[in-house]
């Protein structure tokens, strides 16, 4: 909004022309081979063979309720993913009266937007990951890039470790977050290691949000700019070792509240669209 109509129809005019664009590789990368891609080359719902769901109030008291299989919230159209985020009342499937639990205790909410994973069709130990994206725009968004480990369900969060590739939050337009949470044995159990880059508004863009991982480090990458390193030796106070274990990917449309990180949403600006041009993984 900051930029002249020209200027827009220009950007967008480039972004078309450069829609699946094959990637650069960050100066330092090994030569790997192409395992793993979602290119969106088709139309409907998110492939069921190679995406799953979360559904429900997920975490964070977060006022979205994640939807499953429903084109108003994850679709695939025009060669883009889109999660989509809408202000609307959404009966919850999970509601049990009289519980005080953040999944159970509302029967409706206010809001949907979808959230989905590969933990149930495919898992990596290693390798790069890389997705071409769009981000919405506007306070409260919460859009996600990031990974856990595919033995959440046994040990449970922080023991299965978590690498946020990118978080964005809506309040702030320039900056995106890399960040790992590892378990540790301080009171809280766990601890973050994490950084912020300042970018051009990349709701206005199509932008490459990357992480390069070995045996020995986590580096995250914007538009191959590196700007997170962490060494696995450290997440390992505890013998989990997360990161030198198989993690599932994740991406999401989550929604803010007053108290939240991310700030309450403006209802103005839904629906909101997280648009994802790809994912690739390279071993």
């Amino acid at each position: 909004m900051r930029k002249s109509c020209c200027f827009i129809a220009f950007i967008i005019l480039l972004t078309a022309c450069n829609r699946h664009q094959q990637p650069v590789p960050s100066p330092a990368s090994p030569v790997r081979k192409l395992v793993w891609s979602d290119e969106f080359d088709y139309t409907g719902l998110p492939d069921p063979a190679k995406w799953g769901y979360e559904e429900g109030f997920v975490r964070n008291n977060e006022p979205q309720y994640y939807t499953k299989a429903r084109l108003a919230n994850s679709r695939v159209e025009n060669g883009l993913l889109i999660l989509e985020a809408h202000k609307e009342n959404w009966r919850n499937a999970y509601y049990v009266p009289g519980s005080t639990k953040p999944r159970e205790k509302d029967s409706l909410a206010k809001y949907t937007s979808a959230s989905i994973n590969t933990l149930a069709q495919q898992t990596w130990l290693y390798g790069r990951i890389e997705v071409r994206a769009k981000l919405p725009a506007g306070k409260g968004t919460w859009p996600a890039i990031w990974m856990m480990g595919e033995n959440r369900t046994q040990l449970g969060w922080p023991r299965c470790g978590e690498i946020d590739i990118m978080e964005f939050l809506g309040k702030d337009p320039f900056t995106v977050y890399a960040t790992v949470h590892y378990p540790d044995t301080t009171a809280r159990g766990y601890s973050s290691t994490g950084t912020s880059l300042k970018i051009p508004d990349p709701s206005l863009d199509f932008h490459i949000y990357a992480l390069e991982w070995n045996a020995d480090k986590i580096d995250v990458f914007f538009d191959n700019k590196l700007y997170l390193s962490f060494p696995n030796n450290k997440a390992n106070h505890t013998g989990q070792d997360p990161f030198r274990k198989k993690n599932y990917l994740l991406l999401n449309l989550a929604l803010g509240h007053e108290g939240g990180w991310p700030g309450p949403t403006d209802d103005a600006i839904l629906p909101a669209r997280y648009y994802i041009d790809y994912v690739r993984v390279y071993q």
